[in-house]
């Protein structure tokens, strides 16, 4: 039996965002705690008219006749899905993708939330993002992940495998780590004492 205040509610054709709206408008009325996902296949009217509409509706919003009108409450994440798929039928991981692609997949798989904006880096101005393998921290654990040779000839296999070595040319982190890679060389006592949870790609994601 589903809960009247708990189910997920789907919508194919999202457009103007409505179905998010009431969505928000009846938890709101009676306390509940229903959630939506929204799919619209027009990028133009997902940023600028259905994510714009929510994030009006949940945070509040002056109306055009400079009024204020209370938010409903609420949130929601936009997230943009790639025109191809990172996995070939087999589960593999395509030969083609690219390391900061796998990146956003794997963030999202262990966090739930999307991929921060990396901060740029001060002597080049660019992002660095795709140049670490340190994705971020979450919680309290640092995330890696080794893939497309990030760690060019420092490493066993360009570093996609986790070794001693690899794990010297690491950024440091004092907490738990979380460190995704095509294999694993230390033992589980090592991983242990380096607090490092290793999960094997692409076994480890769920496809």
């Amino acid at each position: 039996m589903i809960d009247g205040n708990e189910f997920l509610v789907l919508d194919s054709f999202a457009g103007s965002g409505t179905t998010a709206h009431a969505v928000l408008k009846q938890n709101l009325d009676d306390g509940g705690n229903r959630r939506f996902i929204l799919v619209e296949m027009d990028e133009n009217i997902a940023k600028n008219v259905t994510a714009e509409r929510v994030r009006r509706v949940a945070e509040g919003y002056t109306n055009t006749k400079g009024e204020s009108v209370a938010g409903l409450g609420g949130g929601f994440q936009f997230c943009t899905l790639s025109k191809e798929p990172l996995f070939s039928p087999g589960g593999q991981i395509r030969a083609d993708v690219r390391f900061a692609q796998l990146a956003e997949f794997v963030w999202f798989a262990e966090t739930g939330t999307g991929l921060p904006s990396p901060q740029p880096s001060p002597a080049s101005g660019r992002g660095r993002q795709d140049l670490s393998p340190l994705l971020g921290i979450h919680e309290g654990r640092a995330i890696y992940l080794l893939y497309n040779g990030i760690l060019k000839d420092k490493s066993v296999n360009g570093g996609n495998v986790l070794t001693g070595l690899v794990l010297e040319c690491l950024p440091p982190f004092a907490g738990p780590k979380v460190i995704y890679a095509a294999a694993c060389r230390l033992g589980r006592a090592r991983l242990a004492r380096e607090g490092i949870t290793f999960k094997q790609t692409p076994y480890a994601l769920e496809i």
